[in-house]
């Protein structure tokens, strides 16, 4: 639970228990209405930022990192997944 002031007053809110997940392109996509080629496009353009798209070295094809809490930050998208072990 995070605590926030407004107008001098304790407003408490509760966040998602977020993990750093790396949330699927196609995850995203489905959630904001969005084709999954405009989320990557906007990623690697830079447009979208919630995440962030990087290709190695020598190679013609993007990786692509959305942390659960930034994809709810910008969003308000988010889904619990329960922990492998």
């Amino acid at each position: 639970m995070e605590e926030r002031l407004l107008n001098n007053e304790k407003l408490y809110v509760e966040l998602p228990k977020f993990t750093g997940r790396n949330v699927k392109i196609a995850e995203i996509a489905k959630a904001t209405g969005k084709d999954p080629n405009y989320i990557r496009i906007g990623l690697q353009q830079g447009f979208l930022k919630f995440g962030t798209a990087f290709k190695f070295e020598g190679s013609s094809e993007y990786n692509y990192y959305c942390p659960d809490k930034k994809v709810w930050e910008e969003t308000g998208y988010f889904r619990e997944v329960a922990e492998v072990k």
